[in-house]
């Protein structure tokens, strides 16, 4: 069981081309981190595999499981395991927390069946408090009003309730301090399972600390050109990508 990217080629509405020839993997049971420069493609790869509407896939094909991810609508690629985490998550005001997430797992539900509402909350109350959540947040709107670290802290809240096959987190620990992150990064490891693959996109070794991958690709121009285990994490933390312009000039 896997998230396969093959030979992937997308672009911008106006015909500017960002991904250039993906090629990823990502079986279930194991975590992958994506590094790269600013502008490489890591959100925007992110962002196919949810399905956005601003790129286009000239190229290519991803697939769950066998199945063709390109052919599937954004509520559909959900209901097939697929959940990413906002660098940036959005405000939903009038809606709060405990009915978003009640709402989404109601829609994946059979046509009929209803959500038993006890057992929700007992599994809503004790993800928040691995999370280390005040339970008022049950009340208010989708993060309006929300810190950087409880936004981010709500969108981990989100995956551990849909409980998707495979995660994908775009800089999930941009704009998080130390103590955000390890709480952050707590949900994360309370979500690795034989079951699930896991891809986060990152700057940072940092994060790389406290969730740590299976396997580390470097990400420049559009398309993965170097992966290898966790201690390339660690080689870019100290050299930075200069191995890039050697490439680049050789």
């Amino acid at each position: 069981m896997s998230l396969v990217v093959t030979d992937l080629h997308a672009q911008l509405e106006d015909g500017t081309q960002i991904l250039k020839g993906v090629n990823l993997e990502i079986p279930t049971g194991e975590v992958h981190a994506i590094m790269g420069p600013n502008g490489s493609g890591k959100s925007t790869l992110s962002k196919v595999i949810a399905g956005h509407e601003s790129y286009e896939v000239t190229t290519g094909s991803v697939t769950i499981d066998g199945a063709d991810v390109l052919e599937m609508d954004i509520d559909e690629r959900s209901r097939a395991g697929v959940f990413l985490a906002f660098q940036y998550p959005h405000e939903v005001p009038g809606v709060s927390n405990a009915n978003f997430i009640r709402a989404a797992l109601q829609a994946r539900l059979p046509k009929g069946e209803e959500l038993d509402a006890v057992a929700y909350y007992k599994d809503l109350y004790s993800k928040m408090d691995l999370l280390e959540m005040d339970r008022k947040f049950t009340a208010r709107a989708v993060n309006e009003g929300f810190s950087g670290g409880e936004k981010k802290r709500n969108e981990i809240l989100q995956m551990m309730m849909l409980d998707p096959r495979y995660c994908i987190l775009d800089e999930t620990d941009s704009g998080l301090d130390i103590d955000a992150l390890k709480i952050v990064a707590k949900g994360v490891n309370a979500m690795r399972s034989p079951q699930r693959g896991i891809l986060m996109i990152t700057h940072y070794q940092r994060l790389l600390d406290y969730i740590k991958p299976d396997h580390v690709h470097v990400m420049a121009e559009g398309k993965i050109v170097r992966s290898g285990g966790p201690e390339l994490a660690l080689e870019l933390e100290k050299d930075g990508y200069e191995f890039l312009k050697e490439a680049a000039t050789a």
